[in-house]
């Protein structure tokens, strides 16, 4: 079949920490293709797909009172702080016992507040074991000034269970007002920053046996300082079956927080479509208008993930003053399927198609392209991941016209 033999050059073109299955998986699903075993290599991909869909993700985030640890939960949940379900913010310790915050869009990811160590009474390793340490995933360590003796400990110990630890350095943006405000002749950013890294390593340093790394963030612009740095390091050192759900739950920030999530949803449509038996040519004549309707709930679950749903969508309006239906004439996504007097939504997908299998080749256009389901989630994806960069410079957005509804191919087809 010919999705087999475009199967491993298709994962070939994802980095190895943005790709949803860990290299044991791909070797074992190349190896009954290579026997001509089909069936077990579906059975492989049919399990694989089950734990990348159920895999829970949870992330601990401790830290001294007053270090912003509510504050930075919010903002890697993309919620204000006074919005509904918000962690509570403020200079009193209000985490007295680890409290679950779930994301507000996927349910499986939890982050957890846990009470800062210089909090209790517990030391280190007691501290980890009445914390249920073995739950999480990672965690992350908060603070606001530099780093504590009990934060190096607290660090040792969950180094020694073989689990992830990041140190998290917050309102970077306060120090740099600050120190631009007392002192306006000598202020030099990058001086700054580097200043506070290296103090809050030297701290560390005594504790752990090599140099951590520490990410400088704001809580409240999640563009800035070395908050898409953090999300990118989390995302290449989780597993690779939990690196879908936590791709999906990062704010698009940025390009390249955009294309990971689109190219992991990517990856997950091509096995949905494996297993869903889309493997060989299929006709585009008159079902298509039956395929959008199937695949309304899954289009808006997809402009969700890139900040595209009405909600969002409402808010940037906002700013701007105008009514979403206005705003979203500026968009691509809105018209992808609205049949215009020129082309039809049939012609637009064959030109997309034809222009994809120029460009691969063939191999992979001729066995999956041409499944209706499989090729419109790719054509919405790559819309709809066009549609969030424009976002991130939307004055640009309202300078130019809306393109062709056909969105250019993704950089690895190219």
């Amino acid at each position: 079949m010919a999705w087999a033999s475009s199967f491993d050059a298709f994962f070939k073109n994802f980095k190895r920490e943005n790709k949803i299955l860990s290299e044991e998986t791909a070797i074992l699903i190349k190896h009954y293709v290579k026997e001509n075993n089909l069936q077990k290599a579906i059975s492989v991909i049919h399990n694989a797909l089950r734990d990348i869909e159920n895999a829970p993700l949870n992330i601990a985030v401790t830290g001294e009172t007053g270090a912003g640890k509510s504050s930075f939960i919010n903002a890697i949940r993309g919620l204000g702080q006074e919005e509904e379900g918000a962690a509570p913010t403020g200079s009193i310790e209000k985490t007295m016992k680890r409290t679950p915050y779930p994301h507000p869009k996927l349910p499986k990811v939890t982050i957890w507040d846990l009470p800062g160590i210089g909090s209790t009474n517990f030391p280190p390793q007691n501290y980890l074991r009445e914390m249920k340490f073995a739950e999480y995933d990672f965690f992350i360590i908060v603070s606001a000034t530099r780093f504590k003796e009990n934060d190096a400990q607290l660090a040792k110990a969950i180094e020694k269970m073989k689990m992830n630890f990041y140190f998290v350095r917050t309102k970077t943006d306060n120090d740099l007002y600050n120190e631009q405000k007392s002192k306006p002749k000598t202020f030099n950013k990058e001086t700054i920053l580097r200043n506070i890294r290296e103090d809050c390593s030297k701290h560390l340093c005594h504790a752990l046996s090599s140099e951590p790394q520490i990410f400088l963030v704001c809580n409240f612009d999640v563009s800035d300082f070395d908050f898409p740095n953090l999300e990118t390091t989390l995302l290449s050192e989780l597993p690779a079956h939990k690196r879908h759900v936590f791709a999906l739950s990062l704010q698009s920030v940025n390009e390249d927080i955009i294309k990971v999530k689109r190219d992991s949803l990517k990856q997950r449509v091509l096995l949905e479509a494996v297993i869903a038996g889309t493997l060989a040519t299929i006709p585009l004549g008159g079902m298509i208008s039956d395929d959008i309707e199937n695949l309304d709930e899954t289009f808006n679950r997809y402009r969700s993930y890139f900040g595209l749903d009405d909600a969002s969508l409402e808010k940037i309006a906002e700013d701007f003053n105008i009514s979403v239906n206005e705003f979203k004439v500026h968009l691509r996504f809105p018209h992808l399927f609205a049949e215009g007097k020129d082309e039809s939504l049939e012609y637009k997908l064959v030109k997309y198609i034809e222009h994809v299998s120029s460009v691969t080749g063939g191999p992979v256009a001729t066995g999956m392209y041409f499944g209706k389901t499989y090729y419109l989630q790719n054509l919405f994806l790559d819309t709809a991941a066009n549609d969030a960069i424009a976002l991130l410079n939307k004055e640009a957005l309202f300078e130019k016209k809306v393109g062709p509804y056909i969105s250019k191919p993704p950089d690895y087809w190219e």
